[in-house]
Formats: structure tokens, sequence, C-alpha cells
């Protein structure tokens, strides 16, 4: 599963997912990332995907030199993960 936010890199950036579980570090790929975004892949069956989807009202997007997303956990997200498995 790829994880995409607007943004500018050429090289990896630091990338970090905060949820009501915890966090965890990642790094974006700058093969996977197209002129304009920063995308970091996660395999289908990640723990990171499951504390996502079970996170208690939203978790966080932080990525270097971009402003924090914070975005529901909602329904939908889960159904996408557990179609993406």
């Amino acid at each position: 599963m790829l994880l995409a936010r607007p943004g500018a890199g050429t090289s990896a950036v630091p990338v970090q997912i905060t949820t009501s579980s915890g966090s965890t570090p990642l790094l974006s790929d700058p093969a996977l990332s197209p002129a304009g975004w920063i995308v970091s892949a996660l395999p289908p069956r990640s723990p990171l995907l499951d504390a996502i989807a079970f996170s208690r009202g939203r978790f966080a997007l932080e990525t270097a030199g971009q402003p924090t997303l914070f975005l529901p956990s909602w329904p939908e997200l889960s159904r996408v993960i557990e179609d993406c498995r």
C-alpha cells in the first residue's frame, strides 16, 4: 500500500505516522513519488495499517518540511486496508 501526500522531495524524506497506539517512523521512496508528491510504501500486512484503522478518532501524518496532517480514521479506510490484503 502507498501512503501519499502533496510535497516535494528528491531524496528520502522522514515521515512519521502517529496513532492512538503509538508512533512509527518511515522514509519516503523517491522512486515511487511522482513530481509534487511524497510517497511511502507499506506491505499489506503491516501492523501500522491496523494501528491506523483502529486509531481512536484520528491519526497524524508528519512529514519533514510539511505541515502535519491530522486525518480521520473513518470506516472506509478500514475497508480499503482489508480489500488490499
